[in-house]
């Protein structure tokens, strides 16, 4: 009976062969893709977003069956999921948790790439597609931000479609094209609705199909720097390195099975966050008349929030976040250090590095606070010291004296 089984699984699967290159693309992503022997818990990162991304698409589908794109009844009809919906609060929060936890991963993943040399050649390209994702996935943050049309929701867009307000001579006009009409209404949240359900969904997925494989033709890198192509056995198997199927999958299983545990405590205890995932003011329905006490828009954006409003002037303050944004684009080339991973770099890339992370944390947390007095001073900075990483890199690190990086990967 087994034999027979066996048969004709096989026979499918050569059926499936013939006619779509399934086994050929097992082999080359999987189970003969070779990766280092010694990845450590940073590199689980990567796996774990693709798994969000996947998370946040079902559950996207789930919600867009009961959600209705209109001003008149957005709000009720997320009302209606939370209440009325079989299991409709768990696919919500599933979904509201999964933006916040989508941005935790892919900032870890971003900062594992600093710290180990990620962007350095050969995989200058990996990172730049890697980049457009970032760029992709906040703009699909902020076209379902305004979503739930709750009363935050609606004047933190008011705010940030208002940005493009100045631009000089065309900026006007681009808000107006972004929002649809004179002001944040029922035609922009349709056309919100479309962009952040098919459109940049279906870019993302492209993208990250193309980052995968792009990864896979150089080479995934490891915690010392090291390429481990140049050193193959007789068979022409890297010598420090494993077959990605199942050595690296079922290490990545227990950092996915992890993640859920604490995922799912955040989902059934503390949704909310205190505010940080779900803005209090998100609980009251849009209204045009009365704005918020502080608006600011959810934590994976305050950041650069915290530095356009550093900046006195509106339009100064536009470019500087623009470019808080784009900065990490160039770091294949404003890097001109040989060596790749932060073991075996100078004391002053460390430095460096963690004055960065310093910043970015504390902008993020600056970001949600007033923008008066200590908290204005304190933005300026560390938006400072934020630029000051990126603008003075190529200078620190062409100087730097680094440790001797061994031949082959070390345990």
């Amino acid at each position: 009976m087994g034999g027979r089984v066996n048969r004709r699984f096989g026979a499918l699967v050569a059926w499936i062969d013939a006619r779509f290159p399934m086994t050929k693309l097992i082999r080359e992503h999987a189970t003969e893709y070779y990766a280092a022997k010694n990845f450590n818990f940073w590199y689980g990162f990567g796996v774990l977003a693709t798994v969000v991304l996947v998370l946040q698409i079902v559950t996207g589908i789930f919600l867009t069956m009961n959600y209705k794109p209109s001003a008149e009844e957005a709000f009720a009809s997320v009302e209606y999921i939370m209440r009325d919906v079989d299991w409709g609060w768990l696919i919500r929060y599933l979904h509201s948790t999964g933006a916040s936890a989508f941005f935790i991963v892919v900032y870890l993943h971003m900062f594992r790439g600093f710290m180990y040399g990620s962007y350095k050649r050969p995989r200058e390209l990996v990172w730049l597609i890697g980049m457009f994702i970032y760029l992709c996935l906040m703009a699909e943050a902020f076209f379902g931000y305004l979503l739930p049309w709750g009363n935050m929701s609606y004047w933190g867009a008011q705010v940030i479609v208002s940005l493009f307000g100045a631009v000089p001579v065309v900026g006007e006009g681009i808000a107006e094209w972004i929002r649809g009409d004179f002001y944040i209404s029922d035609i922009t949240l349709n056309r919100f609705f479309a962009f952040h359900v098919i459109a940049v969904p279906l870019i993302l997925v492209i993208l990250v199909v193309v980052h995968i494989m792009a990864l896979h033709e150089v080479g995934s890198g490891n915690p010392d720097g090291i390429e481990i192509k140049e050193h193959k056995d007789a068979s022409g198997k890297p010598l420090d390195g494993v077959a990605f199927h199942p050595y690296h999958t079922s290490k990545d299983l227990v950092i996915i099975i992890v993640f859920f545990i604490i995922f799912s405590a955040v989902v059934f205890f503390a949704p909310d966050m205190g505010g940080y995932f779900l803005e209090h003011a998100n609980f009251e329905p849009a209204n045009p008349l009365q704005t918020p006490e502080h608006i600011a828009p959810v934590w994976y954006f305050t950041p650069f929030y915290a530095i356009l409003r550093a900046v006195p002037d509106k339009l100064f303050g536009v470019v500087l976040m623009g470019a808080a944004v784009l900065l990490p684009v160039f770091m294949p080339w404003l890097d001109r250090c040989r060596v790749k991973s932060v073991r075996y770099r100078s004391w002053v890339y460390k430095t460096a590095l963690t004055i960065f992370a310093v910043s970015f944390l504390a902008l993020g947390y600056l970001g949600l606070q007033p923008a008066t007095g200590l908290y204005t001073t304190f933005s300026r900075i560390f938006s400072v010291l934020y630029f000051g990483f990126f603008i003075l890199m190529p200078f620190y690190t062409s100087l730097e004296k680094t440790k001797p990086v061994p031949i082959r990967v070390t345990k």
